[in-house]
């Protein structure tokens, strides 16, 4: 688990806990070891089941539970130990499809374990073997790990070890990240930061923060998922595997070989997106996973830099001059944490009804967005459209003069938002344009906003008939069904049909 190694213990030798050889079929409180499933230098994890009162197992236990227990045999790494400590600490503390469910713990003074859902399948591991991989699948991959590390950065928790051996993947497609013994939590105490003073991680992946001993920024989990993208999209590592603090600085002014230099099919596009990932400065990569997921799905809007056309790495006198600069370098004394970071990052979603909405609407609602994004400086801005599709039978996708409706309704979408681009001065990399084609409006914007992990929905709501009253309006329905805060502009005249 970790690169660098202490010599000081965190047990003296009269409080070290004596190991417990366990077998299956023994039971640790209420959980029986059924299998070992596998073995490593730190950890076992055996299947268990929970027993009942009765010494059978617990009726209406549906969940396959899984128990980790720390190997302790004396001479041990002691940030084993304590990172089994940090782990123990967090889990309680997390929920979500994207970690494992937490259902008990034990601690050292009798046996320690922790006791969780059993995430079948292996991990992303096996896959590096079989790098390069298929673009489109870097892409999903990318997309559902930067998803999960989003939710996992608001639950106030950066990871600082994200590596394929650490993400799994529930049937559904949904990514789980295991494996919190790295971890830092924003409102728990760092043991690992106040015990040691190497760097910690694994060698690969680590950021240039976490080699100089920073473990409070989310943006270090960015780095690590972009050394997995570029290896993925390569079959290479971008810095090596060093295992020592000198080889993990050389990251601070070596830049890796672009990946286009490496796969002649890697698209522009794709090269951008991981370089970002991999800037040496956490304030030059993306400032959220949800911003980077948001990204990979939509890879034709991202904007291309230097960094798309880079062939080859940096000259030797810029890598000099880096080098120089690297020896003194001290990072941002500064701390942060990943609520910080991640609230200062929000995307905000504006619903626009370029086709039916009045110009007093579509007015109102520009001001609304316009003041909250002046509000958030590190704010992206995604304005949707949604195209009406039927249910059932084909549509007609031109208008009478042979245009495309989705493209007419794309021009109409950037026409809205230009006086917000131009009032606040936004670059391509913070305003995009989405025109979802749905039968049903307020489905699609919900499905939109939970699938891109929006902070904001703005939109506008017409009219309040009796009718509209009845059957219910768009506005409404995504109130009522979004996970997010949503304002409702509306205007004061009336306007025919839904909104």
């Amino acid at each position: 688990m970790a690169e660098a190694v202490e010599t000081n213990a965190y047990f003296s030798p009269g409080d070290r806990p004596m190991p417990q050889t366990l077998a299956a079929g023994q039971v640790i409180d209420q959980f029986r070891l059924e299998e070992s499933l596998h073995q490593g230098g730190m950890a076992t994890l055996w299947r268990v089941t929970r027993m009942g009162p009765d010494g059978q197992p617990a009726a209406g236990e549906s969940l396959p539970l899984i128990m980790k227990v720390p190997r302790i045999k004396g001479g041990e790494d002691p940030a084993t130990i304590v990172g089994f400590e940090v782990e123990r600490m967090i889990m309680p503390m997390l929920s979500g499809p994207h970690v494992p469910k937490f259902v008990a713990k034990g601690d050292f003074t009798r046996q320690p374990y922790i006791v969780m859902e059993h995430i079948p399948g292996p991990s992303l591991r096996p896959r590096l073997d079989d790098a390069p991989l298929a673009l489109d699948e870097v892409v999903e991959i990318g997309s559902r790990v930067a998803t999960a590390l989003h939710d996992l950065h608001r639950q106030h928790v950066v990871h600082l070890d994200i590596k394929p051996s650490n993400i799994l993947f529930r049937p559904d497609g949904t990514a789980v990240l295991i494996d919190y013994g790295l971890s830092r939590h924003d409102q728990l105490p760092d043991l690992l930061d106040e015990e040691f003073t190497l760097p910690m991680g694994t060698g690969p992946y680590m950021s240039p923060e976490q080699v100089q001993f920073v473990r409070d920024d989310p943006r270090s989990d960015l780095f690590a998922l972009g050394v997995m993208l570029y290896h993925f999209t390569t079959g290479e590592r971008p810095f090596g595997a060093p295992d020592s603090v000198r080889g993990l600085r050389r990251r601070l002014y070596l830049d890796p070989v672009p990946p286009r230099a490496l796969r002649a099919d890697c698209p522009p596009w794709l090269q951008e997106l991981i370089l970002k990932c991999l800037e040496v400065k956490p304030e030059h990569r993306y400032q959220s996973a949800a911003q980077l997921s948001l990204d990979l799905q939509n890879p034709l809007q991202i904007p291309l830099t230097r960094r798309s056309e880079r062939l080859q790495r940096s000259s030797t006198f810029k890598r000099f001059k880096r080098w120089f600069f690297a020896l003194g370098a001290e990072p941002d004394a500064r701390p942060v944490s990943a609520t910080e970071v991640v609230k200062k990052s929000p995307i905000i979603l504006a619903a626009v009804d370029v086709e039916s909405a009045s110009e007093r609407l579509l007015d109102e609602l520009r001001e609304t967005v316009r003041r909250i994004v002046l509000t958030e400086p590190g704010a992206r801005l995604a304005c949707v459209s949604v195209m009406r599709t039927a249910r059932i039978g084909m549509d007609d996708l031109t208008d009478a003069h042979g245009q495309s409706l989705h493209v007419k309704q794309l021009v109409g979408l950037k026409h809205w938002a230009r006086p917000i681009s131009k009032s606040l001065n936004l670059d391509e990399g913070r305003l995009t344009f989405h025109v979802l084609e749905a039968p049903d409006p307020a489905t699609a914007i919900v499905e939109f906003a939970r699938r891109n992990q929006i902070d904001h929905i703005v939109m506008g709501a017409r009219g309040n008939s009796a009718l509209r009253r009845y059957l219910g309006s768009v506005s409404s329905q995504v109130v009522a069904e979004s996970d997010c805060s949503v304002t409702v502009v509306r205007a004061s005249e009336p306007a025919a049909g839904a909104g």
